[in-house]
Protein backbone atom coordinates (compact mmCIF):
# COMPACT_ATOMS: atom_id res chain seq x y z
CA UNK A 1 0.00 0.00 0.00
CA UNK A 2 1.46 3.39 -1.01
CA UNK A 3 1.75 6.07 1.66
CA UNK A 4 0.75 9.63 0.98
CA UNK A 5 3.44 12.24 1.50
CA UNK A 6 0.97 15.13 1.60
CA UNK A 7 1.07 15.26 5.41
CA UNK A 8 4.86 15.41 5.36
CA UNK A 9 4.85 18.15 2.71
CA UNK A 10 2.21 20.11 4.65
CA UNK A 11 4.36 19.86 7.79
CA UNK A 12 7.44 21.10 5.95
CA UNK A 13 5.45 23.95 4.42
CA UNK A 14 4.07 24.99 7.81
CA UNK A 15 7.56 24.89 9.36
CA UNK A 16 9.01 26.97 6.52
CA UNK A 17 6.19 29.51 6.80
CA UNK A 18 6.69 29.78 10.57
CA UNK A 19 10.42 30.36 10.02
CA UNK A 20 9.82 33.09 7.43
CA UNK A 21 7.26 34.80 9.72
CA UNK A 22 9.70 34.72 12.64
CA UNK A 23 12.52 36.19 10.53
CA UNK A 24 10.20 38.91 9.22
CA UNK A 25 9.12 39.71 12.77
CA UNK A 26 12.77 39.89 13.95
CA UNK A 27 13.68 42.17 11.02
CA UNK A 28 10.76 44.49 11.77
CA UNK A 29 11.55 44.57 15.49
CA UNK A 30 15.15 45.66 14.86
CA UNK A 31 14.54 48.11 12.02
CA UNK A 32 15.38 51.74 12.76
CA UNK A 33 12.56 54.30 12.88
CA UNK A 34 14.31 56.34 10.20
CA UNK A 35 17.10 55.74 7.73
CA UNK A 36 18.13 59.38 7.87
CA UNK A 37 21.48 60.12 9.48
CA UNK A 38 20.91 61.88 12.82
CA UNK A 39 22.31 65.36 13.17
CA UNK A 40 24.30 66.58 16.19
CA UNK A 41 21.32 68.33 17.78
CA UNK A 42 18.68 65.73 16.83
CA UNK A 43 19.12 63.72 20.03
CA UNK A 44 17.90 66.54 22.29
CA UNK A 45 14.72 67.22 20.32
CA UNK A 46 13.87 63.73 19.07
CA UNK A 47 10.82 62.36 20.86
CA UNK A 48 11.29 59.12 22.77
CA UNK A 49 10.35 56.08 20.69
CA UNK A 50 7.62 53.78 22.03
CA UNK A 51 10.23 51.08 22.68
CA UNK A 52 12.23 53.30 25.04
CA UNK A 53 11.12 53.22 28.64
CA UNK A 54 11.72 55.91 31.22
CA UNK A 55 13.02 53.17 33.56
CA UNK A 56 14.65 50.29 31.66
CA UNK A 57 14.34 48.06 34.74
CA UNK A 58 10.55 48.59 35.02
CA UNK A 59 8.46 45.50 34.42
CA UNK A 60 7.16 45.64 30.82
CA UNK A 61 3.46 46.24 30.29
CA UNK A 62 1.43 43.30 29.03
CA UNK A 63 3.82 40.77 30.54
CA UNK A 64 1.07 38.61 32.00
CA UNK A 65 -0.43 38.01 35.44
CA UNK A 66 0.57 36.09 38.55
CA UNK A 67 3.92 34.60 39.49
CA UNK A 68 6.11 34.35 36.43
CA UNK A 69 9.50 34.87 34.86
CA UNK A 70 9.52 37.59 32.20
CA UNK A 71 12.30 37.55 29.59
CA UNK A 72 12.44 40.52 27.20
CA UNK A 73 14.50 39.72 24.11
CA UNK A 74 15.04 43.34 23.04
CA UNK A 75 16.63 44.36 26.35
CA UNK A 76 18.20 41.01 27.33
CA UNK A 77 16.58 41.42 30.74
CA UNK A 78 14.77 39.04 33.10
CA UNK A 79 12.22 39.83 35.83
CA UNK A 80 11.17 37.42 38.57
CA UNK A 81 7.59 38.46 39.35
CA UNK A 82 5.90 37.46 42.61
CA UNK A 83 2.25 36.83 43.54
CA UNK A 84 1.61 40.54 44.01
CA UNK A 85 2.51 41.25 40.37
CA UNK A 86 5.65 43.16 41.36
CA UNK A 87 9.16 42.27 40.25
CA UNK A 88 11.14 40.72 43.10
CA UNK A 89 14.35 40.86 41.08
CA UNK A 90 15.48 42.00 37.64
CA UNK A 91 18.81 41.55 35.91
CA UNK A 92 20.56 41.58 32.53
CA UNK A 93 21.43 38.30 30.81
CA UNK A 94 23.69 37.27 27.97
CA UNK A 95 21.42 35.80 25.27
CA UNK A 96 22.04 32.57 23.42
CA UNK A 97 22.51 32.37 19.66
CA UNK A 98 19.05 30.80 19.29
CA UNK A 99 16.21 32.92 20.70
CA UNK A 100 12.90 31.50 21.85
CA UNK A 101 9.83 32.82 20.05
CA UNK A 102 7.80 35.38 21.99
CA UNK A 103 5.03 33.62 23.91
CA UNK A 104 4.16 31.91 27.17
CA UNK A 105 5.91 28.73 28.30
CA UNK A 106 6.34 26.64 31.44
CA UNK A 107 9.53 25.37 33.02
CA UNK A 108 9.80 21.82 31.72
CA UNK A 109 13.00 20.58 33.33
CA UNK A 110 15.88 21.65 35.55
CA UNK A 111 19.45 20.47 36.22
CA UNK A 112 20.95 21.56 39.53
CA UNK A 113 24.44 20.10 39.64
CA UNK A 114 27.04 21.37 37.22
CA UNK A 115 26.73 20.04 33.69
CA UNK A 116 28.38 20.96 30.39
CA UNK A 117 26.34 23.42 28.30
CA UNK A 118 25.84 23.29 24.53
CA UNK A 119 28.80 25.68 24.20
CA UNK A 120 31.15 23.43 26.20
CA UNK A 121 31.09 25.63 29.34
CA UNK A 122 30.38 24.08 32.77
CA UNK A 123 27.05 25.51 33.93
CA UNK A 124 24.73 25.14 36.92
CA UNK A 125 21.13 25.82 37.86
CA UNK A 126 19.75 25.13 34.40
CA UNK A 127 16.06 26.02 33.96
CA UNK A 128 14.76 24.80 30.56
CA UNK A 129 11.47 25.99 29.09
CA UNK A 130 11.39 25.31 25.34
CA UNK A 131 13.41 24.21 22.33
CA UNK A 132 13.91 25.66 18.88
CA UNK A 133 15.12 23.43 16.04
CA UNK A 134 16.21 20.75 18.58
CA UNK A 135 18.19 23.32 20.61
CA UNK A 136 17.10 23.38 24.26
CA UNK A 137 16.44 26.92 25.51
CA UNK A 138 16.88 27.82 29.16
CA UNK A 139 18.48 29.99 31.81
CA UNK A 140 21.78 29.05 33.46
CA UNK A 141 24.91 30.40 35.10
CA UNK A 142 28.49 29.45 34.27
CA UNK A 143 30.25 27.78 37.21
CA UNK A 144 33.20 30.16 36.74
CA UNK A 145 30.80 33.16 36.84
CA UNK A 146 31.60 34.28 33.29
CA UNK A 147 29.00 35.61 30.85
CA UNK A 148 30.89 35.91 27.55
CA UNK A 149 29.11 36.59 24.29
CA UNK A 150 28.24 33.28 22.59
CA UNK A 151 30.03 32.10 19.46
CA UNK A 152 27.70 33.16 16.60
CA UNK A 153 28.81 30.12 14.59
CA UNK A 154 27.32 27.69 17.15
CA UNK A 155 23.64 27.01 17.86
CA UNK A 156 23.28 27.42 21.61
CA UNK A 157 20.25 27.89 23.81
CA UNK A 158 21.80 28.94 27.12
CA UNK A 159 20.63 32.34 28.38
CA UNK A 160 23.43 33.15 30.83
CA UNK A 161 23.37 35.15 34.03
CA UNK A 162 25.72 35.79 36.92
CA UNK A 163 25.89 33.11 39.60
CA UNK A 164 23.86 35.13 42.16
CA UNK A 165 21.16 35.79 39.54
CA UNK A 166 21.29 32.11 38.52
CA UNK A 167 20.76 31.14 42.17
CA UNK A 168 17.71 33.43 42.34
CA UNK A 169 16.29 31.95 39.11
CA UNK A 170 16.86 28.42 40.46
CA UNK A 171 14.95 29.18 43.67
CA UNK A 172 12.10 30.92 41.82
CA UNK A 173 11.60 28.95 38.59
CA UNK A 174 10.49 25.49 39.65
CA UNK A 175 9.03 22.98 37.17
CA UNK A 176 5.71 24.31 35.88
CA UNK A 177 6.51 28.00 36.58
CA UNK A 178 5.22 30.33 33.84
CA UNK A 179 7.86 31.93 31.56
CA UNK A 180 6.73 34.90 29.44
CA UNK A 181 9.01 35.79 26.52
CA UNK A 182 8.49 39.26 25.07
CA UNK A 183 9.96 40.65 21.82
Amino acid sequence: MARSSSGFVAGLTAAALAGVCFLAYQAQAHAPDSLAKPGKDDTATTPRSPKEKADPTALPAKSGQGERVVYELSSDRVWLVGENGKAQRTYKVTPSTVDPLPGTYKVGSRSGPAIVGSDGVRIEHVVRFTSVDSVAIGFSAAVDGSTPEPDPDRKTGGIRSSRPDGDAMWEFATVGRKIVVLP
